[in-house]
């Protein structure tokens, strides 16, 4: 275990000066965390299913006594006195938590560049970005500086890092793992999920993870399989999904290719490739950001300077110390959500955009309860594009967001999704393959991504 974690640990000494994936490494307590493992081990003690592995950890999960800032000057100093459920879960399993690593600001970004401390980069190509907002959890297992790590996912931001950056990343169905711990940005969209180098390294930490915690009332309360042992089972009679509304104009010529390429392989192994359509998937960027930014708007609201977090040193009174406070103390990015999301919520607007944008998002639901009907599991591009230059969309914001085209659906209709390898562009970047399936049906998605993934081994 200790010699596991020393491996890691030096990978990060080596190349995280230049990918600058995690916010925090304590190498003493990592070593010290592995040699109680090892302890165990020796004493003949039971070991977790993680045991002596390590696992990196978004640094928007609390965890007790270190830093949790969600990259943003807001909490910069905040020491959160408990651990997120999915952080026990880490403890009991015998993991090594080996850092906290980089995001865009509250989680609100498609590329990392919105953190308040530093810049994240691609481990394939550092004048690429790693993608977001789990930027720095996907880059430090795509630069084999974890073998696994946890993310959060609003609207794609497991699966879009993890296509960028070559490895897998999982967003489970909402409720299928406590939020307790996690500091909210969209509350009825977020779900934390595992990113790992394969596809057996995700079921394994989703094993863990997943299952009902009573702290938090979204979480539902049913039993978790064990996914690593179906994993190798090929699905027989598999049936694809490919809606037409997922390749349309604005999709790379690379990327396209490479997601028929990967249907081909299904369809190889025997498995049905059918047409359905998504027809309301056109307004799920419409629909996402009213939503987000409005939860948001009410979750972000209690980062005023008065009970904890950032305070402003120079303000008039109480009404300009919030707003002076607000104003250091968030990024472009975050005020730019808030103000949509206070906007929509405000007096006479309320019903022509919050309420119409539920009203959207349930009928993308449906689409989704029509399609699952007729076929497993769903396949898609993750993003339009390979990893963009750092600096190419940040200062174009709906270019930034249709980066997320094909994900923000799974989040809205609350279905589990997962983005797996599928090949490199001509320039060596990674593109990724999008899988999707009904509502607490990871097995059945973890197993039809291993059939591709075994294939392309």
């Amino acid at each position: 275990m200790l010699f596991r974690s020393s491996a890691f640990l030096n990978q990060i000494a080596v190349r995280d000066s230049q990918v600058q994936a995690f916010l925090q490494c304590d190498r003493d307590e990592a070593l010290q965390q592995a040699e109680r493992i090892d302890a165990k081990r020796q004493n003949g003690q039971p070991l977790g299913k993680l045991a002596g592995l390590p696992v990196a950890v978004k640094n928007n999960l609390c965890i007790k006594g270190q830093p949790t800032t969600c990259a943003s000057r807001m909490l910069e100093n905040f020491v959160p006195p408990y651990d997120a459920h999915v952080v026990a879960r880490l403890k009991e399993a015998d993991a090594v938590i080996i850092g906290r690593t980089n995001l865009d600001e509250f989680a609100m970004g498609s590329s990392t560049e919105n953190s308040a401390f530093q810049l994240t980069r691609n481990p394939h190509d550092s004048e690429r970005t790693p993608g977001g907002s789990s930027g720095g959890s996907a880059a430090a297992v795509g630069g084999e500086m974890t073998p696994l790590a946890l993310g959060s996912d609003t609207g794609g931001s497991i699966r879009q890092p993890a296509a960028f950056c070559g490895v897998v990343g999982m967003k489970p169905t909402y409720g299928r793992v406590s939020r307790y711990g996690l500091v909210a940005f969209a509350s009825s969209l977020d779900q934390i999920g595992p990113l790992a180098g394969d596809v057996t390294g995700a079921a394994r930490l989703l094993e863990v993870i997943a299952g009902h915690d009573a702290r938090d009332s979204t979480c539902v309360d049913i039993p978790v399989p064990e996914y690593t042992q179906s994993l190798n089972e090929p699905l027989s009679g598999l049936t694809i999904g490919v809606a037409a509304e997922h390749f349309t104009d604005g999709l790379d010529a690379e990327v396209e290719s490479a997601v028929r390429r990967a249907l081909d392989v299904y369809a190889a192994l025997g498995a049905t490739v059918k047409e359905i359509s998504l027809p309301h998937s056109r307004y799920a960027v419409a629909t996402y950001y009213v939503v987000a930014p409005c939860e948001a708007s009410s979750n972000l609201a209690r980062y005023d300077g008065v009970h904890y977090g950032f305070r402003a040193e120079s303000f008039e009174n109480m009404i300009d110390m919030y707003a002076t406070t607000r104003g250091e103390g968030f990024g472009d990015e975050v005020k730019r959500r808030l103000m949509i999301g206070t906007y929509a919520l405000s007096a006479g607007y309320y019903d022509a955009y919050y309420l119409k944008a539920l009203k959207v998002r349930r009928l993308i639901r449906e689409d989704f309860d029509r399609a699952f009907a007729d076929v497993d599991v769903i396949a898609s591009p993750v993003s339009p594009t390979p990893a963009f230059k750092i600096g190419a969309l940040i200062d174009d914001p709906l270019a930034m967001y249709l980066q997320d085209l094909y994900t923000l659906s799974a989040n809205l209709a609350g279905i589990p999704g997962i983005s797996i390898p599928a090949g490199l562009s001509s320039d060596g970047l990674p593109i990724g393959l999008q899988l999707l399936a009904p509502a607490f049906e990871e097995e059945r998605l973890l197993r039809a991504a291993r059939m591709f993934e075994r294939e392309s081994e």
